[in-house]
């Protein structure tokens, strides 16, 4: 859509304060990425083996061929260019990808309640995985048995939402929202039959642990397919379609006075939700509530329209799963729980918040 004279900061009234809240939108999403970035130095230096931040900087400099990195301790250097920068990394971009997931599945199916796993996806991966985990579908990949069968699974998951509800003829979204329950329940139950069917037990509190969500496996190559399908196909794309969001958001009646095919567009905007969800999944596991919750935040912070709220989301997102996974990390030392129970002890309160919020408007 093209800026008008509203939409640019130039003298003059501004009875709507429409460039007031742009300029207070610009303000929050420059804050937002500040704080993501100091968040990633400081994250990787908090452990069972805590590194200055002074220090994790000079390794950083010295990896990224930065001048003035110095030479650091081997020790250290490992732990924070080998073991957690990937780790980080690897969080911040399924936070992301969840987040921007959830912001445009609300828009899509216009119910503020909607969150990425509602589509069966993470049912899907979490199929994909046990059968890798304790049966060896897969062995050929390797050590990439696990993720690729997740994200296999992940994609599948969605691919069969979306068959069924395009049976009627038309994808509404009604049907896509009782179809992903459907489908969800069915793939948790195929999973939960792989584990009874495992003879290992082993094998079955690995699956168990994956499905409450972890980046303790995370690795470089897995998060550049993460960061890729996060930051181009699913954020570039969510932001360049910002204005079919918003006419979704709307209701079909405006979409279609805009010229927009409501159906062709969820259709389209469900892969990328599909894509950036299985890539999640597959590489940190079932992490629940990232999509519910951060959109929600986000849009008290920028507002409902998606060409910020989408970015916005993905900075929150990343906020959010960095200091989840901290806390993860550092609450059992020295064992690690899973993220999900951290995600899902901040989720379930706000969605109870949430839920009664939306009950006091409608009454």
């Amino acid at each position: 859509m093209p800026a008008t004279s509203a939409d640019r900061d130039v003298p003059g009234p501004d009875p709507l304060g429409v460039r007031s809240r742009a300029r207070r939108s610009r303000a929050v999403l420059l804050a937002l990425a500040l704080a993501t970035a100091l968040s990633l130095l400081l994250c990787l230096g908090v452990g069972p083996v805590p590194i200055p931040p002074l220090v994790t900087a000079q390794i950083l400099g010295q990896h990224l061929g930065l001048p003035g990195g110095a030479a650091v301790d081997p020790a250290s250097d490992a732990i924070v260019w080998t073991v957690r920068a990937p780790r980080v990394l690897m969080g911040a971009a399924v936070g992301a990808c969840l987040a921007i997931s959830g912001a445009a599945l609300q828009a899509m199916v216009r119910n503020l309640l909607a969150d990425p796993y509602i589509l069966g996806v993470s049912g899907g991966a979490s199929t994909g995985a046990a059968a890798a985990i304790l049966f060896g579908a897969g062995a050929a990949l390797g050590e990439y048995a696990q993720s690729a069968l997740a994200f296999v699974g992940a994609l599948g998951a969605a691919l069969l939402v979306f068959l069924i509800a395009r049976a009627g003829g038309r994808v509404t979204s009604l049907r896509l929202l009782l179809s992903g329950v459907a489908v969800g329940y069915a793939l948790t139950a195929a999973t939960n039959l792989l584990i009874f069917s495992s003879d290992s037990a082993e094998g079955s509190r690995s699956v168990m642990f994956w499905m409450l969500g972890s980046l303790a496996l995370a690795r470089w190559n897995a998060f550049l397919l993460i960061a890729v399908l996060a930051a181009v196909v699913g954020g570039l794309a969510m932001v360049l379609g910002a204005r079919v969001l918003d006419a979704l958001s709307t209701g079909d009646e405006i979409a279609h006075s805009l010229g927009i095919h409501p159906d062709r567009a969820r259709v389209g905007f469900l892969v990328l939700v599909s894509l950036c969800t299985a890539a999640a999944v597959a590489g940190a596991g079932a992490i629940g509530f990232v999509g519910l919750v951060i959109p929600h935040l986000a849009r008290r912070l920028v507002g409902a329209r998606h060409r910020v709220l989408i970015p916005a989301s993905a900075l929150l997102g990343a906020l959010f799963l960095l200091w989840a996974d901290v806390v993860a990390r550092l609450v059992m030392i020295p064992r690690e729980l899973p993220i999900g129970v951290i995600t899902a002890a901040i989720g379930a309160p706000f969605l109870v918040i949430l839920v009664r919020r939306l009950h006091a408007r409608s009454s």
